[in-house]
């Protein structure tokens, strides 16, 4: 058996804009698995600044799983704790290898092209009229479920765009989330939530900046509407850390990114904490390109969790891979008549 790792930058057909900032491009590394003349992929995708393994040695250490692929996928991932999307490519490289085909890692009515998988639309920061041509977009593509990027723009422009979508569909006919990305002053994040009550919305993600667990946890005792801890769970490890800390913060939801939590099996511990707490959760991509993506909708599916899911992400680049993953009416669909366009002869 043998390894290789290969750099691949991810350019955004647009700029997308979040209140840390704009994003221009992704930087993602696949992890390629050989034995016997079978080939697996994994995908080992970064987010700059955000990612707990956004680190100098993190290259180094996608070396050292290479020079090591012979301990396993079990032990490999007990030595990378500390890199969440190191251990969810070698989940995927692995798993990949493992099957029939090197795309196909979870079998289901899902992949059989039979049941596709409720998803949200995404709607990046941007001007007022920008987010409200991106609302536009998605409710005319069949999306019962947006999502809508705030903390960047002034916030009573963001209320405006919010009470103009309330104007024109109801609760019932639109639910919307708002993520905002940690961008709330701690003394005013509920004064906030009780402005964007308003709306009546689902949820918003992360209000106020991971790491004030005692605010946070105050913010979800009394916010008028639900509460979902997204940056919150990046960095925690051991599984007593993630029982403290959901049990501390008693958020309304949580939500999962594997790449940031340490792949399949670190989501799961999240779910099985959460739910014997009585906390809701949803998973979402953290911008893979659609080799991780593609991985992360099939177990999804396997999840059974009826909500919309944040996996609408796969058009966002120019230089994506084709691949049976298509969006339609606000649900993504595995398409077995479609090809992946993805040449492992080019990265090995």
């Amino acid at each position: 058996m043998k390894a290789s790792y290969h750099q691949y930058m991810l350019d955004f057909k647009r700029p997308s804009g979040t209140s840390r900032g704009i994003l221009t491009q992704k930087e993602t590394w696949f992890l390629i698995i050989e034995h016997q003349g079978k080939m697996g992929v994994g995908e080992c995708g970064l987010l700059l600044g955000l990612s707990i393994d956004d680190r100098p040695d993190y290259e180094e250490k996608l070396k050292w799983v290479c020079q090591h692929i012979h301990l396993g996928e079990e032990q490999l991932w007990l030595e990378t704790i500390e890199f969440p999307s190191i251990q969810f490519g070698i989940e995927m490289a692995f798993k990949s290898l493992e099957s029939d085909n090197p795309f196909e890692l979870f079998p289901s009515d899902f992949t059989n092209s039979n049941v596709p998988i409720l998803i949200n639309g995404l709607v990046w920061m941007g001007n007022k009229a920008f987010m409200k041509q991106q609302i536009q977009e998605k409710i005319e593509q069949g999306f019962k479920c947006i999502k809508l990027k705030i903390g960047a723009i002034n916030f009573d422009e963001e209320l405006a765009i919010l009470r103009s979508i309330r104007e024109d569909f109801t609760a019932d006919q639109i639910e919307i989330r708002v993520d905002a990305n940690g961008a709330f002053d701690l003394h005013k994040a509920l004064y906030k939530l009780n402005q964007l009550s308003e709306f009546k919305l689902h949820s918003i993600e992360q209000p106020i900046a991971k790491s004030h667990t005692d605010m946070m946890a105050d913010l979800c005792k009394n916010t008028p509407f639900p509460i979902a801890l997204d940056e919150e769970l990046i960095g925690v490890f051991s599984l007593q850390e993630k029982q403290d800390l959901l049990s501390k913060i008693k958020p309304q939801f949580i939500i999962l990114k594997p790449s940031f939590v340490g792949g399949f099996r670190g989501t799961k511990e999240w779910i099985q904490i959460a739910e014997k707490l009585n906390i809701g959760w949803w998973i979402t991509s953290a911008l893979e390109s659609n080799i991780g993506l593609n991985a992360i909708a099939q177990w999804t599916y396997l999840q059974k969790n009826k909500m919309p899911q944040g996996l609408g992400t796969g058009a966002l680049y120019t230089n994506n891979f084709d691949c049976p993953l298509k969006v339609e009416n606000g649900n993504l669909y595995y398409d077995k008549n479609l090809e992946w366009h993805f040449n492992f002869k080019k990265f090995s």
